[in-house]
């Protein structure tokens, strides 16, 4: 009865197995199609195969390539395989994915391939030594205040970080915020919410891993829209460290000709590299002025100087003297 049953499906039972079991290093002749079919109940001949096969090419759009000898192969998909690892390596190096999750969006993933090029996703699922997110809820807050931006509406939630202990403090004492969202960006690994705080009257961005309990507030309407599109978020992250905000700044930065790559990767192709002297250039750029930013500068060595603002020069001068007096202070015993 079952046989009977799933020779009704024989069109959809053949299209999963070319889905699944074929790619262009591995095809499948009709006789071990009507193999297949058989293992399922369900009977066929060379001739309605081709039959098949041609109604799942002409009506269905599914790109079946014949090879010659009666071998079939299904060519390209909704996703080529380099898409799918991809998609896959981007999901196992993000970080406010937990590994559970990771693990899940991978084997869905490996749906979009055959189970040949699937074997190839599974060797990559190496997420234990990596540092993933603590909060399981992130995947669905990320859609939460989608819904609000689309929406139109505010957002509140509790926000917080980690002290010396690990446990979480946090912030305004426990009680939960309310911004106007506007985006989501994507920065240094972790994901963000930029939205706008009414009660500072400025754009801020928010962790979404360090965010609980976030409500769309149905019956508040956003607000600085005009704060928001001043911001220009498009190069928000060019101007941001590590998402670490501070006073904006035009800054005019001298540097060695063989760190434009760095120059171009950080800003982007659209500044303006002007000679400055043999093998030097400088550029100038806004940034948010951080200890991130003065990070930045310090890992690219002595290569990179800041001409200009004065007080952003001195600024960093301090920085680099506390660092060394850190360093030449009387050693600690371990």
């Amino acid at each position: 009865m079952a046989g009977s049953e799933n020779q009704k499906f024989k069109l959809l039972y053949l299209y999963r197995i070319l889905m699944e079991e074929t790619d262009e290093e591995h095809v499948l002749t009709t006789p071990q199609l009507i193999e297949k079919l058989a293992a399922k109940g369900i009977k066929a001949e060379r001739k309605s195969i081709y039959a098949d096969l041609a109604a799942l090419r002409d009506e269905f759009g599914v790109d079946i390539i014949d090879v010659g000898r009666g071998g079939h192969y299904v060519g390209s998909r909704t996703f080529e395989f380099p898409e799918v690892r991809l998609l896959a390596d981007s999901v196992l190096s993000s970080r406010f994915i937990t590994e559970r999750k990771t693990v899940e969006l991978v084997e869905k993933l490996k749906t979009l391939a055959s189970e040949h090029q699937a074997k190839q996703l599974t060797g990559r699922m190496f997420v234990a030594d990596r540092v993933k997110s603590m909060n399981s809820s992130v995947y669905y807050s990320v859609d939460t205040i989608a819904s609000a931006i689309d929406a139109g509406c505010k957002v509140s939630f509790k926000y917080y970080g980690y002290d010396a202990k690990k446990e979480k403090q946090y912030h305004h004492g426990g009680e939960a915020v309310a911004v106007s969202p506007y985006d989501l960006v994507w920065d240094n690994e972790y994901y963000y919410l930029v939205a706008y705080d009414g009660a500072d009257q400025k754009i801020k961005h928010y962790r979404i891993d360090r965010m609980e309990w976030i409500r769309v507030l149905d019956g508040e309407k956003r607000e600085g829209a005009d704060a928001y599109k001043k911001a220009n978020v498009r190069s928000y992250s060019k101007r941001m460290f590590s998402m670490f905000s501070g006073e904006q700044q035009s800054v005019t930065l001298r540097f060695a000709d063989h760190l434009a790559n760095v120059i171009i990767d950080r800003f982007g192709k659209d500044v303006i590299l002007a000679p400055d002297g043999e093998g030097y250039s400088r550029v100038s750029v806004t940034v948010f002025i951080s200890p991130q930013f003065y990070g930045w500068l310090f890992g690219l060595g002595p290569d990179i100087e800041v001409l200009a603002p004065k007080m952003v020069r001195d600024a960093y001068a301090q920085k680099l003297a506390e660092v060394l007096g850190a360093y030449g202070r009387q050693e600690k015993p371990l």
